[in-house]
């Protein structure tokens, strides 16, 4: 785990914020977070609407919808700065698809993205893809979930 995290958490407006607020305690966004990272980080988790990660998405990926998760990184050595954008309405439609409780789907994508900030990818090759899922799923089953996929 690295020596420091830098966390800001932030919650947009969000018709169901009770529920996300609920589902990401601080204390345990950054206990993931940890678990993701391999060395020092300031990181930005902003948990937004559907409207807000569209945009986002549109904007930095030229895909116009809501996406789950955006990673936006920074530097990756010798500290990981970034910014992770998770759009609550996708995480929370994605986690009654998928039957799993909300906070292991956010669980999920919060590692996912600390990978992508870290230079991880799955979109270049399958088994660069494969190697991602692995890491993710022994990353969770430390933190005490079930393999994601």
């Amino acid at each position: 785990m690295p020596k420091s995290l830098t966390l800001s958490l932030q919650f947009g407006r969000l018709t169901a914020l009770a529920q996300h607020r609920a589902a990401l305690p601080r204390r345990q966004v950054t206990r993931w977070l940890r678990h993701a990272l391999s060395c020092d980080a300031e990181i930005t988790v902003r948990i937004v609407d559907a409207e807000e990660g569209r945009a986002l998405n549109r904007d930095y990926r030229h895909k116009d919808y809501a996406t789950n998760v955006l990673t936006f990184d920074y530097t990756q050595a010798p500290l990981v700065m970034a910014d992770l954008v998770l759009c609550a309405p996708v995480v929370a439609s994605e986690a009654l698809l998928q039957g799993k409780p909300l906070r292991a789907h956010y669980a999920h994508l919060l590692v996912h993205g600390a990978l992508h900030a870290q230079g991880w990818d799955h979109e270049g090759s399958e088994p660069n893809a494969l190697a991602m899922e692995a890491q993710e799923t022994a990353i969770l089953a430390r933190l005490g979930f079930d393999n994601p996929y």
